[in-house]
């Protein structure tokens, strides 16, 4: 197993990147933070793991952040329900992504990966002594997949993708990451393109399966729970047509903004609940101030004070998949900034999708655009237009929203295939 890449990465490569990580920290307040956080790693996993009881099995995933968290969560709740008495540890890289999910109810450790050297990755493994372990989608490091092949651990890649002009496919890099992805059990891949990136590495031990993406089913479980929530007074919305605005940055209410004005103008029962992506109090004022007396709004919190304004401003974070039940429309905030947010959580209602230009990065954006369930906006114009058509037409909205809901229902199961592997390594 100790081959060229090995070395090449132990002696020259992990170090150089631990040098340009630690000067990086100096103007980057997230990776101070992994930093300060991971000195204390050790002491917080042993303090964990004698607090839980010693069950089997024990399964470890490990995640970059909140987004692959989200994939991982159908795969942990269903192996939390398969085994009972096993014991769950989910592992971050990001800050962000540990300190939001320390609450997390069918995870018995949350704990940083600690950084990517021999001692500590061995360290770390025998600490956790896990049965089984599963990546999600695309952070793996190269140690902490050395131990686990030394222990002879079986370990999977889920959520698997593989860009086209990814440079892990570069001719310098392709040879090292060929032989890590052929220590994988098995690679599950999300769409039949990333499972054919992926062989032609030429890997001869994993197997390689199109099982597709868990977030389908992830916001379908999350949904059903949604029903039996209601955020809103008894009656709020009737009467009224409800768009909902999510994740929205400063770049998407440059545009929404005039176009609300002048769509308050057509539609006199319209309604719009508005939660930006990071309600902090300099944000809320700033919004506030631009929304201006044309357009009366109230914060979230105050609901009870509610006297007919026509614009909702959630200040609160963790509602927004639930707050969709009550829309029409949904528009999907991050497409004029660098990239959309979670166009899902929307679509699963049957309610169609708007959102900005940069929305490439969401497979799931470019195929309701394709099949005409969501719609791409590239001003404040074309923003109008879509609005107008499908406040003032209730059968293209039908139709167009049918086309959302049908996407998530034929992608769901994804996580029932995922087990299938899951359960071979365990067992």
């Amino acid at each position: 197993m100790k081959t060229f890449s090995y070395y090449a990465y132990n002696l020259l490569v992990y170090p150089l990147l631990i040098v340009i990580a630690r000067v990086a920290s100096i103007f980057n307040r997230k990776l101070r933070d992994g930093f300060r956080d991971r000195a204390q790693l050790f002491d917080t996993l042993d303090t964990s793991l004698r607090n839980i009881q010693s069950g089997s099995p024990r399964v470890w995933f490990h995640v970059s952040s909140l987004g692959e968290f989200e994939q991982a969560k159908p795969i942990i709740q269903t192996v939390k329900t398969t085994y009972p008495n096993g014991t769950i540890i989910v592992s971050f890289f990001s800050p962000s992504g540990y300190r939001h999910s320390q609450d997390y109810k069918f995870a018995d450790i949350i704990s940083y990966m600690p950084p990517d050297s021999r001692r500590l990755a061995r360290k770390f493994i025998k600490r956790i002594k896990p049965d089984a372990a599963v990546f999600i989608r695309y952070d793996i490091w190269p140690n902490h997949i050395w131990a686990l092949t030394e222990a002879k651990i079986p370990f999977l890649l889920s959520s698997a993708t593989m860009r086209e002009k990814s440079i892990r496919m570069s001719p310098l890099l392709r040879p090292f990451h060929r032989q890590l992805f052929d220590l994988f059990t098995a690679i599950l891949t999300i769409t039949d393109y990333d499972a054919r990136q992926f062989k032609r590495f030429g890997l001869s031990v994993p197997v390689i399966e199109e099982v597709g993406d868990t977030r389908y089913d992830q916001v379908l479980e999350r949904s059903k729970a949604a029903q039996d929530i209601e955020l809103l007074p008894g009656g709020f919305t009737r009467r009224k047509k409800v768009l909902v605005i999510g994740s929205s940055w400063q770049e998407d209410e440059e545009h929404l903004i005039p176009t609300l004005k002048k769509l308050y103008k057509e539609e006199k029962n319209l309604l719009t609940i508005l939660a930006p992506h990071e309600p902090t109090q300099q944000y809320l004022e700033r919004l506030e101030k631009q929304l201006g007396n044309e357009i009366s709004n109230i914060r979230f919190s105050h609901i009870n004070n509610y006297n007919r304004e026509k614009l909702i401003i959630v200040d609160s974070v963790g509602i927004l998949l639930t707050l969709y039940k009550y829309a029409h429309v949904a528009y999907i905030g991050g497409g004029f900034k660098s990239s959309v947010h979670n166009v899902l959580e929307a679509a699963v209602y049957g309610i169609p999708v708007i959102f900005g230009p940069k929305h490439t990065n969401s497979q799931e954006a470019v195929e309701l655009a394709r099949k005409r369930g969501g719609f791409c906006v590239h001003d404040e114009q074309s923003m109008h237009a879509i609005l107008q058509r499908l406040f003032a037409d209730s059968r293209f909205r039908k139709e167009t929203g049918a086309v959302c809901k049908q996407l998530v229902k034929q992608n769901a199961g994804a996580t029932g295939r995922i087990m299938r592997h899951l359960r071979k390594s365990i067992e």
